[in-house]
């Protein structure tokens, strides 16, 4: 069979053993084996399979893994998500729609302890959803609030997803990082305003908090500033080059254990189950890339990348017109796929597109993630708005999709944004050279 028929039905099937449940990483390992043992040789695929699966669980730098989703775990058991959540209450309640705002900001600021959107959703709307509905929010705006703000969580460094791209483009982590960081806070600011115009349309949809003194502000401020002390010195320090990115990993991971036993909030039980979790979700982002990395030899050879790059340029649109399509077809997928999975699947077919259309590839991965993100609160899939179903079983699942409505709005703002101005992202990498 012709090469580029063989992976045009590798392609099939890995999409229907999605939808029968397997495993993404056993799926995408078992189609690149069987594939590159039909076009090369059965001995040749056993050996990549071996052989890529144990580079990859023997990476040193996929250790950055392993220390920044441990970092996020004792950074949930320590109780952070709470004195986040607290304190931006205290210093933003009383104004209006003052209850969302402290949601969005505490979602901005566990983002920068924990690099997972899910994580974010859970840990906050726990602490979240039961303040705003005590006080009558009105649910769609409560849950789409929730559900949305933690796409925040993704783009704030650390990133775990922008840590797999990087592995997998061979593109700096730092420079990564660094390129997160201004599209995350203008994100912030977005949602902040979004929140405000849906409070202004009605006064009774998110009524104010309760009244705090400067002095409570001002304590509010102090309970968090261990917090912020330790992203500046884990991801600071990463990017004025004091350390590498395993480095800066395990400094925080450390850093937030020290501050759950410094506050006392981390029990051995509690240290425990977050070093479970935490290993947990880092072998399975471990066995997605190494499944990747299989796939993406059988891609390879099947020489679908290069007669697609070949094609995409020679095709009667500017780069921007391409660019255009890439991203609706990132989007299209991230409403089946989970972010992972998708950038998984498709880097090793689509990058060598980007390459060849002379894009950036540090403003690419923050296009594909801002995209991936954009698809995880809209149906059918919408992983964030099931994880706050979860939080508020009562609320209708097509409430919360309906609540996301207007911070989806601002996200395609930043998304216009992002793709017509490169150096709003690149600006920052630049400065700091990382």
């Amino acid at each position: 069979m012709d090469p580029v028929l063989t992976g045009l039905l590798g392609i099939v099937v890995l999409l229907l053993l999605f939808t029968l449940n397997m495993p993404v990483s056993f799926a995408m390992a078992f189609v690149g084996f069987a594939g590159f043992g039909y076009l090369v040789s059965w001995d040749a695929a056993a050996s990549l399979l071996i052989r890529d699966i144990f580079t990859q669980l023997s990476s040193y730098p996929l250790n950055v893994i392993v220390l920044f989703v441990l970092m996020g775990s004792f950074a949930f058991a320590s109780g952070m998500s709470t004195r986040l959540y607290d304190s931006a209450y205290k210093i933003s309640g009383k104004m209006p729609a003052g209850l969302a705002v402290a949601t969005i900001l505490a979602c901005s600021g566990f983002a920068a302890i924990c690099g997972s959107t899910a994580a974010t959703v859970a840990t906050i709307g726990r602490v979240a959803l039961p303040e705003m509905r005590r006080f009558g929010y009105n649910h769609r705006l409560a849950t789409g609030c929730i559900a949305s703000a933690g796409v925040i969580g993704i783009l704030i460094p650390p990133s775990t997803i922008f840590i797999v791209y990087g592995i997998l483009t061979e593109q700096s982590i730092g420079s990564l990082f660094a390129a997160g960081i201004i599209p995350g806070l203008v994100l912030t600011l977005f949602f902040v305003l979004t929140v405000f115009a849906v409070a202004f349309s009605d006064k009774n949809i998110a009524p104010s908090g309760r009244k705090t003194t400067m002095g409570e502000k001002l304590k509010a401020l102090w309970r968090i500033a261990d917090i912020f002390l330790l992203f500046a010195l884990s991801i600071g320090g990463l990017f004025l080059g004091w350390y590498s990115p395993n480095q800066a990993a395990g400094i925080g991971a450390a850093g937030a254990l020290l501050l759950g036993l410094i506050h006392r909030e981390l029990t051995w039980k509690k240290f425990i189950t977050a070093t479970k979790e935490g290993l947990r979700t880092a072998c399975m982002i471990m066995m997605l890339i190494a499944g990747a990395s299989v796939f993406g030899k059988f891609m390879a050879v099947t020489t679908i990348p290069a007669q697609l790059s070949t094609w995409v340029s020679d095709l009667p649109l500017p780069p921007i017109g391409i660019m255009a399509l890439i991203c609706l077809m990132f989007f299209l997928g991230g409403c089946f796929l989970d972010a992972m999975a998708l950038i998984m699947l498709t880097i090793p077919i689509i990058y060598p597109v980007v390459l060849q259309l002379n894009y950036d590839p540090v403003w690419f991965g923050v296009v594909i993630v801002l995209i991936s993100q954009i698809a995880v609160v809209t149906p059918p899939v919408g992983v964030n708005v099931y994880v706050t179903k979860g939080i508020v079983p009562d609320v209708p699942i097509a409430a919360i999709f309906r609540g996301t409505f207007p911070f989806l709005v601002a996200m395609f703002v930043l998304l216009i944004i992002v793709l017509m101005f490169p150096g709003f992202i690149l600006w920052l990498p630049n400065q700091l050279a990382v």
